[in-house]
């Protein structure tokens, strides 16, 4: 077997890996993102006293857009492309500064 194929493989196995991972963790987190956001949505709804509950509402909105810009802005800028990079270039600039020493 090749390189290439080996690598090929191991990179569609992390693929597969970190959006099984990704799934674990964000399905659930959306569902109890959204069942509370529908509790406050109720609460807004049927109840006169429930009109504390636009301040929660707007927060979850805002922080969602919030989030939402900021994984979007990191993806248009490459920033999950190559991962392992940064531990790399730390472990480099340590070793020149100690040298520097």
């Amino acid at each position: 077997m090749s390189t290439a194929t080996t690598s090929r493989s191991t990179s569609r196995a992390q693929m597969i890996t970190t959006v099984a991972f990704a799934l674990v963790i964000l399905v659930p987190s959306m569902i109890g993102f959204a069942n509370k956001f529908r509790e406050f949505i109720l609460l807004y709804r049927g109840d006169v006293d429930g009109v504390f509950a636009i301040t929660p509402i707007v927060n979850y909105l805002l922080a969602s857009l919030g989030f939402f810009c900021l994984f979007f802005w990191a993806i248009y800028h490459g920033m999950f492309r190559d991962i392992e990079a940064p531990k790399y270039a730390m472990l480099e600039h340590e070793k020149m500064l100690d040298e520097d020493e």
